[in-house]
């Protein structure tokens, strides 16, 4: 009985794991994506679907290989309350600034300009 272990060439074992390793180095070297999907050249890794990649861009690992720190800085009560002074004033002059009377007299011109204009009459919307 013969020893099926021993049929294979050591020297082309060789040469077949050194062929290997160098194109894995050269295919690292130009960092082109392989498989389909979506390829993150920072992280170097693919994500194969597009909501999947989104969640990469905004994660931890993605952010931290950029520079990004995503530690947030606490707020104190002060800076709240100031805050929530300034939205206060915000909205109470956009109540000002809107004027109901301004706002009606304004589309009443842009009425007439439309009953007026030759557009309106070619289209058929001609004064009844």
């Amino acid at each position: 009985m013969e020893d099926h272990r021993r049929k294979w060439n050591v020297d082309e074992y060789e040469r077949l794991t050194r062929e290997r390793t160098q194109n894995k180095e050269k295919g690292r070297a130009e960092k082109t994506p392989v498989k389909l999907g979506h390829y993150c050249s920072v992280c170097e890794c693919n994500v194969k679907y597009s909501m999947s990649f989104l969640d990469h861009i905004n994660g931890r690992k993605h952010q931290k290989n950029l520079g990004m720190s995503m530690k947030l800085e606490r707020s104190t009560l002060d800076q709240v309350k100031k805050r929530f002074e300034t939205n206060k004033r915000k909205r109470e002059e956009e109540k000002k600034q809107y004027c109901f009377e301004e706002r009606v007299k304004k589309l009443k011109e842009d009425e007439e300009i439309w009953k007026d204009g030759d557009m309106s009459s070619m289209m058929g919307f001609s004064g009844l």
